[in-house]
């Protein structure tokens, strides 16, 4: 098992020399199906809210060999082998830090606390926003309900029209060759 605080304490200063914000870190099963360990990693470039794979792999690097030189010297951040996954948060991104909920404040989010409050313990609805420590939602079925952000157990965006629309593509440059590019083969 891995002991999350300390990898994040690890891994932000990595990512803010970068000028990167740290989204989530996350231990997780391996997507290979191999019975190992992915350690992920989501961060965003603040001007964008998402990061290029350039940046990716610039912060995958800093995090490979802060993590290596630890390792080197006696600290265990992660027992077993595992792989490193560094992403963007993707337009359907999760919300894990208070200021997510007042940036994407008027889109559609599901929430799943650790307990039921009001007798809810899953919510998908319009998020109204956070006030101090309290996130409001509002439910498609329960109305209106408000919650502390420590009770939150996971939580994210969900794709939808007004989210698409409300998130710029990044980079275009270069998507006009690809597009002609793949119009010549069709006519070769």
């Amino acid at each position: 098992m891995a002991d999350l605080a300390r990898l994040t304490e690890v891994i932000e200063p990595e990512a803010r020399a970068l000028g990167f914000e740290l989204v989530r870190v996350k231990m997780m099963p391996s997507e290979a199906g191999d019975g190992g360990q992915a350690l992920q990693i989501m961060a965003e470039d603040p001007a964008t809210g998402q990061l290029v794979i350039e940046q990716c792999a610039a912060l995958s690097r800093r995090i490979s060999e802060r993590v290596d030189a630890l390792e080197e010297q006696g600290e265990v951040l992660v027992e077993g082998a595992y792989h490193l996954e560094v992403s963007s948060p993707g337009i359907d991104r999760p919300l894990t830090r208070r200021k997510d909920f007042s940036e994407w404040a008027g889109h559609e989010a599901k929430v799943s606390l650790a307990e039921k409050i009001d007798g809810h313990r899953n919510l998908r609805g319009r998020l109204a926003g956070i006030e101090a420590d309290t996130i409001t939602i509002e439910d498609r079925k329960a109305g209106t309900v408000a919650f502390p952000f420590y009770a939150i157990h996971a939580a994210k965006l969900v794709l939808t029209d007004a989210l698409i629309t409300a998130t710029q593509p990044l980079d275009t440059e270069g998507a006009e060759e690809v597009q002609e590019d793949e119009e010549e083969k069709a006519d070769d």
